[in-house]
């Protein structure tokens, strides 16, 4: 249905303007759409042309993907997804994803590396306790474990063994995807059990303080603005809050959230809001207001690397794109790769 759209409506009304003006093939397809969430086109059909506009228009002038959407240097740290959770994987664990981030890395290609070293050690501990070493949808391990605390303590092993310091070198980062956990104002975080906003909150300060977390991922769900806003003011000014289903790469909605001073980073996809466009203007916003930015794939995603290109122009901080297995997830980390190289000396890893 998507292709029939891009190939008739959509290309019709597109026929005759220039790809290099960005901004208005993508308010023509916003016009024409004419719904506040693209659903009369769709915002994949809409999506996959305004992506393929601009890699058009990069190929016309001959340069980098990076650079013709925006003028960044810098290389994203990656938010590694080496647990699977939730309903991202046929196991126990009601997190959907437990992710390490290589904080000390002095240049993408050792952070990649870091991360290798330690998702090896993971797989070899989930061996030895004969846990199945399969994966979830995101290229994470999927092992039958007790609780969320289990996972954790098997990823500091993992980060010892390979020779690094949990907390320094590698923090631990968790998706919670709240949203999926939420019934009547409770979580069921760590059980089938379901309990209050107020001991959600509490369950996770209680993680960070026994753990190095340093970043937690949808921890409310979407609606759930006081929690959210509670959970902000109380923690430390350098604790990572991101909002995803909070925001869904909306501009009104992060509007709203600054406002009212809910989380402090904002997960992007292109795909939540439809058009390349669009998608920079709420990254220019959270960066205005000091929000952090961390582009991500979505669980169904494809080897298409356009995310990689966009985290570079953008200067965002952080890519969330999976674990380093899988073809889909692994495409985004050699395209990083070569941005490097070929940014040379100028190239610069972001600092968290």
């Amino acid at each position: 249905k998507a292709i029939e759209k891009v190939n008739t409506e959509i290309s019709k009304a597109l026929l005759g303007h220039s790809s290099e003006n960005q901004n208005k093939v993508d308010e023509i397809m916003i016009d024409l759409d004419g719904t506040d969430n693209k659903k009369r086109l769709g915002a994949n059909a809409i999506l996959s042309v305004s992506l393929g506009i601009n890699k058009a228009n990069a190929i016309s002038k001959n340069i980098s993907l990076y650079k013709n959407i925006g003028d960044g240097k810098t290389l994203p740290i990656p938010l590694m997804n080496i647990i699977n959770g939730g309903v991202h994987a046929n196991n126990t664990l009601r997190i959907q994803e437990f992710m390490i981030r290589p904080d000390k890395a002095k240049t993408f290609k050792e952070a990649v590396n870091i991360c290798f070293l330690v998702i090896q050690k993971l797989k070899d501990l989930i061996s030895n306790k004969n846990l199945s070493t399969t994966v979830g949808d995101e290229g994470g391990f999927a092992p039958t474990l007790s609780n969320n605390e289990d996972a954790i303590e098997l990823i500091i092993e993992s980060i010892n063994k390979a020779g690094f310091e949990p907390g320094k070198d590698v923090s631990i980062c968790l998706d919670v995807a709240a949203n999926e956990l939420y019934k009547d104002k409770k979580y069921a975080i760590n059980s089938a059990q379901y309990i209050s906003s107020n001991k959600t909150i509490e369950y996770y300060f209680n993680l960070i303080k026994k753990y190095p977390i340093k970043s937690i991922e949808d921890p409310f769900f979407e609606e759930d603005w006081e929690s959210w806003i509670d959970f902000t003011k109380s923690a430390n000014k350098d604790f990572q809050i991101v909002g995803d289903d909070l925001f869904v790469t909306n501009e009104k909605r992060l509007t709203h959230g600054i406002k009212k001073r809910a989380a402090n980073s904002i997960l992007i996809k292109p795909n939540q809001i439809g058009t390349l466009t669009e998608t920079i203007k709420v990254i220019n916003l959270a960066h205005k207001h000091n929000y952090k930015t961390i582009i991500s794939h979505r669980s169904g995603d494809t080897e298409d690397t356009f995310i990689a290109d966009l985290a570079v122009a953008t200067n965002s901080s952080q890519i969330k794109t999976g674990s380093l297995t899988r073809s889909e997830r692994v495409a985004k980390y050699n395209r990083l790769l070569r941005i490097e190289d070929e940014l040379g000396n100028s190239a610069k890893i972001a600092k968290v």
